[in-house]
């Protein structure tokens, strides 16, 4: 295992990661140890943001829904001038 040591941490930010290791019942170098593997875990997973939408919502039992036809071709935006 490899060992990290992280200088000038900002002391809100140790305070916020010891109030957030709390809450989860861990220590503090538990819950870095966590956030990264978490982190960078979806980022290798991952996929695109609608991907990671459908996945978070695919649990839920609802109705499923009917998505119309699209009758016309998608067309640039238009802004006023």
């Amino acid at each position: 295992m490899a060992t990290l040591t992280i200088r000038d941490l900002d002391d809100d930010l140790k305070a916020a990661l010891r109030i957030r290791a709390a809450a989860h019942g861990r220590s503090m170098e538990s819950e870095v140890r966590e956030i990264l593997r978490q982190t960078l875990t979806n980022q290798e997973t991952g996929g695109g943001l609608g991907s990671r939408i459908a996945a978070r919502f695919a649990d839920l039992d609802g109705p499923p829904l009917e998505l119309p036809p699209r009758t016309e071709l998608p067309r640039a935006a238009e802004f006023p001038e």
